[in-house]
């Protein structure tokens, strides 16, 4: 995510702050990645090599291995993620466990909150736009949340209390983490960076 969409822009639609899901399903496919939050369009454009082999990592590290144990399904952006008629979000990474499967994913959408979502740090991601994402997905009752950091190959872990993200738990990239949700598939950090052939950021 980098900036809200000026109002110049040549997509169509509402004023920032009035967008909603109807107004979301009614973009252009034009490899862009669009959210809204709290009403608002985010747009990214096309991520880097190395964003997106951290998010190969990620699918070969926990989400392959989660599937052939029947623990649950994942997905990654571009797939839609309604959490609100004023929140869609598009996340780099997300698990859901095998028992509310079919409850969130219907009519071409996750519905719902995911029990794991990742996102993928890129060099214009705006400090305040992602806190603004956090607190979004909090509201929405994602109960685990993860931002990786590639410039300093680190994870912060967000976990869901009482409503809300409080300090995340950090990890450096010669940790193992186990994830709430995942708990018998502990996560190198390290694997998620090895191995890439280019990790401009």
């Amino acid at each position: 995510m980098v900036s809200p969409i000026l109002m110049d822009h040549a997509l169509k639609g509402p004023p920032q702050g009035r967008w909603t899901i109807v107004h979301w399903e009614r973009l252009p496919d034009d490899g862009n990645r669009y959210e809204i939050i709290d009403g608002k369009l985010y747009m990214t454009t096309a991520p880097s090599a190395f964003h997106q082999w951290i998010v190969g990592a990620f699918i070969e590290h926990l989400g392959v291995p989660s599937r052939q144990r029947g623990l649950g399904i994942w997905f990654t952006a571009p797939i839609g993620v309604l959490f609100s008629q004023r929140d869609a979000i598009q996340p780099d990474f997300l698990f859901i466990r095998a028992e509310r499967a079919a409850e969130l994913v219907r009519d071409r959408r996750v519905r719902g909150a995911p029990d794991l979502v990742v996102e993928v740090l890129s060099p214009g991601n705006n400090t305040e736009e992602m806190a603004k994402k956090r607190a979004m997905c909090a509201r929405g009752g994602v109960p685990e949340y993860i931002e990786v950091d590639p410039a300093t190959r680190s994870l912060a872990i967000f976990h869901l209390v009482d409503g809300a993200y409080g300090e995340p738990a950090m990890y450096a990239e010669a940790q193992t983490i186990s994830l709430a949700c995942l708990a018998d598939l502990p996560l190198r950090i390290a694997a998620l960076f090895a191995g890439a052939p280019d990790t401009t950021l």
